[in-house]
């Protein structure tokens, strides 16, 4: 459970909302008309103890002087020593604690607040003292009710104000209980649906409490005495008259009928915006249930409560659509009764368009707009000043048009305060509006450079509270010197603040607020910093701990570098306990020892300065239940007993169930049987039981950690013998042999044998035949035989069980049948239809059931492979068998060989086993593609040829036409040539491939033919070997390469070369030419050198591995001709298809040899490790 606030961003959205309704607010340092700023409520009920305080708050320029009326006319509190203003205040203080009565305060009184601009007055305040009278003296007579009859208990508490809480309770200041049958009406009363022999008490007691003078008010006792005929006396019984209505009759059951409201309708008027209480409340036996229902429509959703058990129909902020007719029904199993309350929802004025503040230059026009509805429709009229507009000295620019007042070319004289009143029967709004004629440049009342930090992803607020007169003109720039603010990520409101609903860390920077108007412009900058929310990214989580274990709570968070969080560690609400076990770490809290008092939510807190998460997570501390413990059986019978058991402490885990088990200390002492289970609510349970048996109880609670100890056993209880109550289950018939009838059966347990001398009466009769049953009695088995029965008839059979008291009930037939035996006839008319080389269908005609003599089971299709039409080579005969469940006479034979014939024949199987087979039926497969040769190998690789040897397909599937081979080469890319394919007579098994490229990769695909196609392919690849005499050669410059003195002569080359390009680069940077190619051929050394002589490239080293077959990832040999007129002392050229070396500053020493390769050559790099010279080449 994770909660998140960001406080921050509420203050500012509060902050937002305040500045909204203040937006015309007009600086106190400039001329305005008075503002109520604070008063007393409209109906103003005071203590009368204490001295009574009426608000008036008001602000304006020059500061207002306050007057006051009471009961409508002038009040000069100067004449009242009791009654006392409040410096620069309008708040009257009329002193009570010092000799005054509230009483002689009490009238309807109005505030006014004036100045040169104009007067603004405020709600008329009723000023009320509270009272909480005394009840009146009563004599209250003993309520005697007979049982079942219902009861009123009157409370008629005096009338106060406010009016009291109502509450009933005893003399021991103990609320009385309540519930459908017992409860409290809205008027105070408490109603009896039916009174019960428990109600019987003396002091039932109503209070009232008047809240305002916190005082308590006592009704005197009301006594009620229950009674029924069978409790009287014969004395009371002989005074009371055969018509009296409290003990001439029984206890009887009664329908409904409503105690209130009375009557079958009745009416209801609400205002707009309060709680609508509708009430019902029956009397009835049995207690009848309320329901609610609104006739022609649907309870409000969302808004409807129902209290007091149903019988109070709560509906909060009611509208005019909550009118119409709500119907309560009170029903109980004799019938119901019902009440029809019609609602009607009028109300009080209420604000459409209150009057706002008006603040204009001279010379400009403006409007004041009171708009108000209400049920009936309130009467608007205004003041001006306090007086009404009618008798207010005229002002040229004003023009009242009904709920408007219209401005036209104001003057400084058309300053004023206007009161707009609207009301109706049920009350009356009063709103002050001013209207200020200033001319002013504009203000930004807002901080210089203020800075706002919100967190990201939250709205940003910034502010820029403004004044002018005319209303300047608001526009936002964000930087110094950005462009002006606009589009669907911006908010801009009324009062200048910018809203940037969902600020982001790029929204950070200074935004600069521009006003002006007509008189003048002015400028603020604010600054606005986006934070990185606050996480908790390892919430703590539920734990279930037993006690005395440990247990961890963890609650890593993530927040922004530049905020300093705090983290705080609660249980349950609270502060953690001071307790050493309690370990706080940075990012967890630890509990030690645990114990029950460590139950609870522990919540992690982390705030900041402007947010605050939180996550929790409930610990709690359980372990198995204690047993239970003082068994006892009550209500003895001979078939149930009754146990009770008191439950032994759950231990912080809720017991959810009681297991009962017991012992039969007649049958099986020592060995407990599970019984039944009851929820962990229950205590008692009702026990059926089992003659002639010894019982036993026990008790174990189980919560959700686990079993409790069994209970300590029960008394022992010995149940009496009796007759069976059941038979054996599970009989069955099933002959063994085909003369025999197997009857059995599923044993009686000992304690279901009821009594002793257990035995079971077997009876049988062959159905359909008018044979009388066959009987015998056998002892306590399970089985029978009856011999020489026909072969698979149907029998009727019956076991009954019996012991020395009698027999069970009758027992339930079941048919079985005599043995069966093998079938006598095999199916006829088999036909094959073959579909494809490798699925046939076979049909046969069923067999007729007489010959089945069983049960039949289905069809057995034994088939095998006779031969290969293609090998006509015979084989070890493998027959295959499918089974067809049931009456079927056709079936699917999967998985044949193509081009083979195959025998088959059909068989019945019924219980016993399978029946004669079916002359054997001969088909045979047409031909298919054959499988892949059984191998493809390459041998005798030569500079241009290859040869291939192959096996025939392991399965030809046919008579095979051909061979097709198919190749292609592979260059050192991977990538591949041309396809070139070949038909090969199927009599071949080799070919040799010839004008080949040499040191080239070949790949091949092989398959066989058919008449019906082609089969699956078989690849390889292999290499043509290289050029002997380049091979010679690489093997020369490998034995050269080998050697000491060949590597040191190498670096000296390779240290004179570094030199010679030294100098080179001197020469040049001085503007002279170097000839390199000649310096390089006065130094050559014949020895060391295997440069061609055409190009001056290096030859690639290169060794027999290079013929051996790609594998996967490794580097493909070049695939280039070379030519017989080059140097036979080269190697096969290397190279990426560039002229010359490199030299090392990573110029190319080709530019100045003037010679150029006359191929292009695709080399590759060599997949081998290269050799010392190929080395040194690549140094220098």
């Amino acid at each position: 459970m994770m909660k998140k606030s960001i406080s921050a961003s509420k203050a500012s959205l509060v902050l937002f909302l305040c500045q909204m309704i203040s937006a015309l607010d007009v600086p106190l340092d400039l001329s305005q008309p008075p503002t109520i700023t604070q008063q007393s409520p409209k109906d103003y009920i005071v203590d009368p103890r204490e001295n009574i305080v009426i608000q008036c708050e008001a602000k304006g320029k020059p500061p207002p002087s306050f007057s006051w009326t009471r009961n409508g006319t002038h009040f000069d509190i100067d004449k009242d020593a009791q009654v006392t203003m409040k410096p620069n205040s309008g708040t009257l203080v009329i002193n009570i604690m010092n000799g005054g009565k509230a009483e002689a305060y009490e009238g309807v009184y109005q505030c006014t607040a004036r100045n040169e601009r104009g007067a603004a007055i405020s709600n008329n305040i009723v000023i009320r003292p509270s009272r909480s009278p005394l009840w009146t003296k009563e004599k209250l007579e003993p309520n005697q009710v007979r049982e079942g009859d219902s009861l009123v208990l009157h409370c008629r508490p005096p009338v106060g104000l406010p009016p009291p809480i109502i509450f009933w309770m005893d003399n021991a200041f103990q609320r009385l209980p309540q519930s459908e049958r017992v409860s409290q009406g809205l008027n105070g009363d408490l109603y009896f649906s039916n009174v019960q022999p428990e109600d019987t008490r003396e002091d039932y007691i109503c209070y009232a409490r008047f809240n305002h003078t916190q005082t308590i008010q006592q009704k005197q006792p009301i006594s009620v005495k229950v009674f029924s005929m069978d409790s009287l006396n014969d004395t009371i019984a002989a005074n009371l008259s055969d018509t009296d209505i409290y003990g001439a009759k029984p206890v009887t059951e009664r329908q409904p009928i409503l105690l209130t409201p009375t009557g079958s309708t009745s009416t209801k008027v609400e205002l707009r915006g309060n709680v609508l209480l509708l009430e019902c409340i029956a009397a009835g036996l049995p207690t009848p249930v309320i329901r609610w229902i609104k006739e022609g429509g649907e309870l409000p959703a969302n808004r409807t409560f129902f209290e007091n058990f149903k019988k109070t129909l709560k509906i909060i902020d009611v509208s005019e659509a909550d009118s119409g007719n709500y119907k309560c029904i009170a029903r109980n199993i004799l019938g119901s009764a019902h009440h029809v309350i019609s609602v009607t929802v009028k109300a009080a004025p209420y604000w459409i368009t209150a009057p706002r503040n008006l603040v204009l230059s001279p010379g400009e026009d403006g409007t004041l707009i009171c708009r108000a509805n209400g049920n009936p429709k309130p009467n608007i009229s205004w003041l001006a000043n306090g007086v009404p507009i009618a008798i207010a000295p005229e002002d040229p620019s004003r023009k009242v048009d009904g709920d408007t007042i219209i401005f036209s070319h104001v003057q400084e004289r058309s300053s004023a305060v206007y009161q707009c009143n609207a009301s109706n029967e049920y009350g009356y709004l009063l709103a002050n509006a001013f209207v200020n004629v200033l001319a002013e440049p504009p203000r930004i009342l807002t901080p210089a450079n203020k800075l706002y930090q919100v967190i990201a992803d939250s709205p940003a607020l910034l502010d820029c509270a403004y004044f002018g007169s005319p209303k300047p003109e608001i526009e936002w720039f964000k930087g110094v010197k950005g462009s002006i603010l606009r589009g669907d990520e911006y908010v801009f409101h009324d009062n200048g603040t910018l809203e940037i609903p969902v600020a982001q860390k790029d929204s950070t920077g200074t935004y600069t607020c521009v006003a002006r108007n007509e008189l003048g412009k002015i400028q603020n900058e604010v600054r606005l910093e986006v934070k990185d929310p606050t996480m908790i990214i390892k919430q703590p989580e539920y734990k279930v701990i037993q006690r005395y274990g440990q247990v961890s709570f963890e609650c890593i968070i993530k927040h922004d570098f530049t905020l300093l969080p705090t983290v705080i560690w609660l249980k349950d609400n609270d502060e953690l306990p001071d307790d050493e076990r309690f370990l706080v770490g940075k990012d967890n809290l630890t509990i030690m020892n645990v114990t029950d008092k460590d139950d609870g939510t522990y919540t992690c807190i982390v705030n900041t300065t402007l947010d605050s998460v939180s996550a929790s997570a409930v610990l709690t501390v359980v372990a198995r239940p204690n047993p239970p413990f003082d068994l006892e059986l009550t209500g003895q019978l001979e078939r149930s007993v009754e146990l009770s058991w008191i439950p032994g402490d759950e231990n912080n885990s809720p017991i959810t169930n009681f297991v009962i088990e017991y012992e039969d200390g007649l049958h099986e002492p020592g060995v407990w049987h599970y019984q039944t289970e009851v929820p962990g609510t229950q205590t008692t349970v009702q026990l059926k039981l089992s003659p002639y048996v010894n019982y036993s109880f026990r008790v174990i609670a189980v919560n959700e950690i686990g079993r409790s100890q069994p209970s300590e056993p029960s008394e022992q209880y010995l149940t009496k013998s009796a007759n069976p109550d059941e038979n054996p289950s599970n009989v069955q018939g099933i002959g063994s042999e085909p003369d025999n009838l197997v009857i059995t059966w599923e044993s009686l347990k000992g304690f279901q044998s009821n009594g002793p001398g257990l035995q079971y009466k077997v009876s049988w009769r062959q159905k359909d035949v008018d044979d009388e049953w066959t009987s015998v009695i056998v002892a306590n088995v399970s089985k029978y035989i009856v011999s020489g029965t026909p072969t698979f008839v149907p029998y009727e059979i019956k076991v009954q069980a019996l012991n020395d008291l009698g027999y069970a009930p009758e027992p339930s037939e079941v048919i079985g049948h005599s043995g069966e035996d093998l079938p006598m006839v095999a199916p006829g008319n088999v036909q094959v239809h073959v579909i494809n080389s490798t699925l046939a269908k076979v049909h046969w005609d069923p067999v007729p059931l007489k010959t089945v003599r069983g049960h039949l089971q289905g069809y057995k299709v034994y088939y095998w492979k006779v031969q290969s039409l293609s090998r006509r080579s015979r084989r070890h005969v493998e027959k295959k068998i499918l089974t067809f469940r049931g009456n079927k006479t056709f079936g699917m034979l999967p998985g044949l060989e193509p081009f083979s014939s195959y025998k088959l024949n059909v068989r019945v199987v019924n219980g016993k086993g399978e029946g004669p087979a079916s002359p054997d039926k001969v088909f045979k497969t047409p031909e298919g593609v054959p499988s892949s040769p059984s191998f493809l190998k390459i041998t005798n690789p030569t500079l241009d040829s290859l040869t291939l040897e192959w096996g025939s397909p392991t399965h030809p599937n046919g008579v095979l036409t051909s061979y097709i081979l198919k190749f292609q080469p592979i260059n050192n890319t991977h990538e591949l040539g041309p396809l070139v394919e070949i038909r090969i007579p199927a009599n071949e098994s080799s070919l040799i491939l010839k004008n080949l490229n040499y040191s080239t990769r070949y790949k091949f695909y092989f398959n066989a033919q058919t008449s019906v196609g082609s089969g699956s392919q078989i690849t390889e690849e292999a290499v043509t070997i290289m050029d002997e005499g380049k091979m010679a050669m690489a093997s020369r410059q490998v034995d050269i390469a080998t050697q000491g003195w060949f590597i040191g002569l190498m670096c000296a080359v390779a240290l004179l070369i570094l030199i010679l390009l030294i100098v080179c680069f001197i020469r040049r940077n001085k503007g002279g030419k170097y000839p390199v190619k000649e310096k390089e051929d006065a130094h050559a050394d014949p020895e060391i050198q295997p440069m061609k002589e055409d190009d001056g490239t290096f030859g690639e080293y290169s060794d027999a591995e290079d013929h051996k077959p790609l594998k996967k990832g490794s580097r493909t040999p070049s695939d280039r001709t070379v030519k017989k007129e080059d140097s036979d002392d080269s190697l096969v050229d290397y190279g990426e298809g560039v002229n010359g070396q490199f030299n090392e500053d990573g110029s190319f020493i080709g530019q100045y040899s003037g010679k150029k390769e006359k191929e292009p050559a695709e080399g590759n790099e060599s997949s081998e490790a290269p050799s010392p010279v190929n080395a040194m080449n690549s140094f220098v």
